[in-house]
C-alpha cells in the first residue's frame, strides 16, 4: 500500500500519459485509498500492483438504511421496569454523555427538532475538528452546540445516477426522509416533554445519552424512480469518505444503521474497512444486524471489531381490538389516528373483492396495488395478508378501492411480530393466529361484520422483550467462528424525532407533518447500543472499544419481564444467533467486573488468518496466524468441530482490586466443555488472567446426522457480585 500522496502516481501506471486524472476522492485522513472512475481493464491492472490490497466496484443497493418507553424499559431511565438495579445511576455517573461525540452515518438530520436543542450545553469540546457543511436548506446556523458537525457525500451516488434530483432530497446534510433524524435522536436527543406520534406513545422523548454531541454524516440517498418507502441507497465511495472524515473529526462513537443485502469479503466492504480504521483510533462502532430475518445467515456487519445489534421489542403496545359480529374480540394494534363511526361494518377477505383480472391464488389476498375492485370493496373493512408489497401500500389500496378500514394480518412467516404504521384510514394489525381466526369467521358466516375499536397505548405488556422476526440471524456467513450478532436492543415500534419534510408513512399521498414518528428495524436498535457505548465511554474514558463491547455483551440479559428466557416472535425459545449475548442492560454494563480486551493488532492477525494481509501496510502477517476462534472475543463460536478444540481467552479485571472469580459452564447439548483453570485470582484492577476452554463432542453426538446444526451454551465467571457471561455456539464437522 502506498501513501495517499502517491495516489496520482498509481493512476498514471494504469492509464495513458494523455489521460486526465479522474480520481474522485482520496481518503487521506485515516483510510489509505482512493475512489476513481475505471474501465474493467484499468481495474484489473490496478489490482495486479503489489501495493494494492483490494480493488472493488462501488454499486448501488449494496447497502440500505435498516423514544419514550425504550430507555425506561431498558433500565436507564427511572420508572417501573423489570430489570432496573439502580435508578438513574448510570446516567448520573456518565453525566448524560456530556462532551462525548457520536457520529451518525445515515441520511441526514432535521436540525429544527427540539430533540437537537443546545440549550444549557457548554462549549464544543476542544478535541472536535469537524465542520458544518452548508447546502440546500442548511446553513451554518443549523449546527449548534448539540449538532456540532454536519457533512454530506454524493460523489459515488452521482457517478452512478447522475446529478441528484433536488426535488427528492436536499443537496445538504438536511434529512428529507426521517430515518437519519430518528436514529440521531435515539442516540442523543434532548428530553422533550409531551412528545408523541399522532397522539400515540405520549411522554418525554429522550435519547439514551441526552447530553452527547452529534456529528452528522449524510451518505445515503433516495433511489431514483422509487418512493421514499422504497428506501435509500448508500455507495461504498461515499461511506468510506464519511468514515475518513469522522475519524479525523474526532468522534468517540459511530452509529451506523446501514447494512448490506449480500455479504462481501472484508476487504470489499466499506463499513468493515472504515470501522477497522475507526477501531485503530479507539472509536466504538455500533452497526445494525439487518432486517432479513428470520432466515439464517442473513447478517450484515459481521466483522469482530463492530458491535452488531439485533432488534427486540419493548413492553408497550398500541391496542386496537377488532370486534367480530359473533361477539369475538380479536386483539390488534395500530398507530393510525383515524377512527370508524361506532357501528358494525361488512368484513371481507381481500381475495373475495379483487378485480376480475386478478388471479385467484394466494397473492389475491394481499391487497397489492390495483388489485381490489372498488365495486366490491367499497364500504367494507378488508382483511389483507402480509407477504408481497409494503404494509402502507396495502392500506393505500384499500383506501383507493373505497374500503372503510383495513385489518392487516400476519402470515405464518411473521408470527406475532406487529410492525405498526400510521395508515391513512382506520386500521389494525393482527398476528398470524388471529388472522386465521378472522378468515375462518369470514368463511363460516353469511354476512360477516366487524368494528375496529380506536387504539390506546398500553404499558407493561408481557412477555417482553422478545426478538423481532425481521432481525437478521447468524451464523456468521463470512467467519463462522465469530458469533454474531453481539447483542439485541429495542427496535420494534420505537418513537423518536422525524423530518418534517417526510410524512409519517413516507408515502407520496400522505401530506401529514409530524415531529415524532414510530418506526421499526435494526436501524432503531443500533443507536440504542451506540448511546449505551457513549455513556460507558464517559464513565471509562481509558477503556478500549473492545472493552466497551465486552462490557455490554457479558452483562446482557437472557430473561424477559416474566422471568422466562427470551423468545422469538412465535413464543419459541430464542438463541444466540438471534440475540447474541442477550438484551442490553446499560446499567449492568457500567460495572462488568471483567472484560475481554482486544487490540487493533489482534484484528490484523485475525485478518491474516482470513487471508486479508495488507489492509495496514505497516503490519506484516506472521507465517502462522491465530485461528479466528482464538480472537479474544466475549463469545465463542466453533464451526465444524472435529475432535477436540482448545480455545484461549484473557480477561482483564475492571472490578474490585482483590477478587476471586469461579467458572460456571452450561455446555451446548452433545458437547463437553472444560474451563482451565476454573478459578481466577486478581490482586489489582487492570490485572489480566488467561484461561483455556476445551470443547469436545460427546460420543452420542458423533453419530448424529444433524452435523450442520448448532448447539448453544454458556460459560460464566462470577465473584458473587458480577456475572460475566459468554454465549457458545458449536457445530460438528
Amino acid at each position: 500500500m502506498v501513501p495517499y500522496t502517491s495516489h496520482p502516481n498509481l493512476w498514471t501506471t494504469i492509464t495513458p500519459p494523455s489521460s486526465p486524472s479522474d480520481i474522485r476522492k482520496s481518503y487521506k485522513n485515516s483510510i489509505n485509498g482512493f475512489a476513481a472512475v475505471l474501465t474493467p481493464n484499468e481495474a484489473s491492472k490496478l489490482s495486479d500492483i503489489d501495493e494494492v490490497v483490494s480493488v472493488f466496484q462501488s454499486h448501488p443497493r449494496k447497502y440500505s438504511l435498516q423514544t419514550t418507553r425504550s430507555w425506561e424499559f431498558s433500565g436507564l431511565e427511572e420508572g417501573k421496569q423489570w430489570n432496573q438495579t439502580r435508578k438513574g445511576d448510570l446516567l448520573l455517573k456518565a453525566r448524560y454523555g456530556k462532551d462525548i461525540v457520536v457520529g451518525l452515518v445515515d441520511n441526514g438530520v432535521w436540525p429544527e427538532s427540539k430533540s437537537f436543542s443546545d440549550e444549557g450545553l457548554g462549549p464544543i469540546p476542544k478535541s472536535w475538528k469537524g465542520i458544518c457543511q452548508t447546502g440546500d436548506a442548511f446553513n451554518s446556523s443549523h449546527c449548534n452546540k448539540k449538532i456540532i458537525g454536519a457533512r454530506y457525500y454524493l460523489k459515488g451516488y452521482e457517478q452512478y445516477y447522475g446529478p441528484l434530483n433536488t426535488t427528492i432530497d436536499y443537496r445538504s446534510p438536511r434529512d428529507k426522509d426521517g430515518h437519519g433524524t430518528h436514529t440521531s435522536s435515539t442516540v442523543g436527543g434532548r428530553k422533550v416533554p409531551n412528545a408523541s406520534a399522532l397522539g400515540f406513545a405520549r411522554g418525554i422523548a429522550s435519547g439514551g445519552a441526552p447530553l452527547v454531541r452529534l456529528a452528522i454524516y449524510k451518505a445515503c440517498w433516495p433511489i431514483p424512480g422509487q418512493t421514499k418507502a422504497g428506501g435509500n441507497t448508500c455507495f461504498d465511495e461515499d461511506m468510506l469518505a464519511a468514515f475518513d472524515d469522522a475519524i479525523a473529526d474526532g468522534v468517540d462513537v459511530l452509529s451506523i444503521s446501514i447494512g448490506r443485502y449480500k455479504t462481501a469479503p472484508y476487504e470489499e466492504d466499506s463499513i468493515v474497512i472504515g470501522a477497522l480504521h475507526a477501531t485503530k483510533k479507539n472509536i466504538v462502532v455500533s452497526c445494525s444486524a439487518g432486517n432479513q430475518g428470520p432466515t439464517q445467515s442473513t447478517l450484515s456487519n459481521q466483522a469482530p471489531w463492530i458491535i452488531t445489534v439485533g432488534a427486540s421489542s419493548v413492553d408497550r403496545a398500541f391496542v386496537a381490538p377488532l370486534v367480530l359480529g359473533n361477539g369475538m374480540i380479536i386483539e390488534g394494534q395500530t398507530v393510525t389516528p383515524y377512527k370508524l363511526k361506532k357501528k358494525m361494518y361488512p368484513l371481507v377477505y381481500a381475495a373475495q373483492v379483487v378485480a376480475p383480472d386478478v388471479p385467484k391464488n394466494y397473492i389475491a389476498g394481499q391487497c397489492l396495488p390495483g388489485s381490489l375492485s372498488p365495486a366490491k370493496a367499497k364500504g367494507n373493512i378488508v382483511l389483507c395478508l402480509r407477504g408481497n408489497g409494503t404494509r402502507i401500500a396495502k392500506g393505500e389500496e384499500v383506501k383507493r378501492a373505497g374500503g372503510v378500514g383495513i385489518v392487516l394480518g400476519n402470515n405464518r412467516l411473521f408470527g406475532a411480530d406487529l410492525e405498526l404504521d400510521p395508515h391513512l384510514l382506520p386500521a389494525t394489525a393482527v398476528d398470524s393466529n388471529n388472522a386465521i381466526k378472522i378468515l375462518k369467521y369470514i368463511n363460516a358466516t353469511k354476512k360477516p361484520r366487524a368494528y375496529i375499536i380506536p387504539a390506546r397505548t398500553v404499558m407493561h405488556r408481557k412477555p417482553a422483550p422478545s426478538m423481532a422476526n425481521f432481525s437478521s440471524r447468524g451464523p456468521n456467513s463470512i467467519t463462522p467462528d465469530i458469533l454474531k450478532p453481539d447483542i439485541t436492543a429495542p427496535g420494534l415500534n420505537i418513537l423518536a424525532a422525524w423530518s418534517e419534510a417526510s410524512p409519517p408513512t413516507r408515502w407520496e399521498g400522505d401530506h401529514r407533518v409530524v415531529k415524532y414518528n414510530i418506526f421499526s428495524g435494526t436501524s432503531m436498535s443500533c443507536p440504542h447500543v451506540a448511546a449505551a457505548a457513549a455513556l460507558l465511554k464517559a464513565i471509562h474514558p481509558t477503556w478500549s472499544s473492545a472493552a466497551i463491547r465486552s462490557a455490554l455483551m457479558t452483562s446482557a440479559g437472557l430473561t424477559n419481564n416474566e422471568g422466562k428466557l427470551l423468545t422469538d416472535a412465535f413464543g419459541n425459545p430464542a438463541d444466540p444467533f438471534q440475540f447474541g449475548s442477550g438484551h442490553f442492560r446499560p446499567t449492568k454494563a457500567a460495572d462488568p467486573g471483567l472484560v475481554y480486551d482486544a487490540s487493533y493488532r489482534d484484528y490484523l492477525l485475525f485478518l491474516c488468518n482470513s487471508g486479508v494481509k495488507n489492509l495496514d501496510p505497516s503490519f506484516k502477517c506472521p507465517k502462522v496466524s491465530p485461528s479466528a476462534n482464538n480472537l479474544n472475543y466475549p463469545s465463542l463460536a466453533i464451526s465444524k468441530l472435529n475432535g477436540t478444540v482448545n480455545v484461549k481467552r484473557t480477561v482483564t479485571n475492571v472490578g474490585g482490586s482483590k477478587s476471586v472469580y469461579f467458572s460456571r459452564v452450561k455446555p451446548p447439548l452433545g458437547f463437553s466443555v472444560k474451563v482451565s483453570p476454573p478459578i481466577l485470582f486478581f490482586n489489582h484492577v487492570g490485572q489480566k488472567k488467561s484461561f483455556t476452554i476445551t470443547v469436545k463432542a460427546r460420543s452420542e453426538m458423533l453419530s448424529t446426522s444433524n452435523k450442520d446444526q448448532y448447539s448453544f451454551g454458556w460459560f460464566t465467571w462470577t465473584d458473587e457480585i458480577h456475572n460475566v457471561r459468554s454465549p457458545m455456539a458449536v457445530s460438528l464437522a
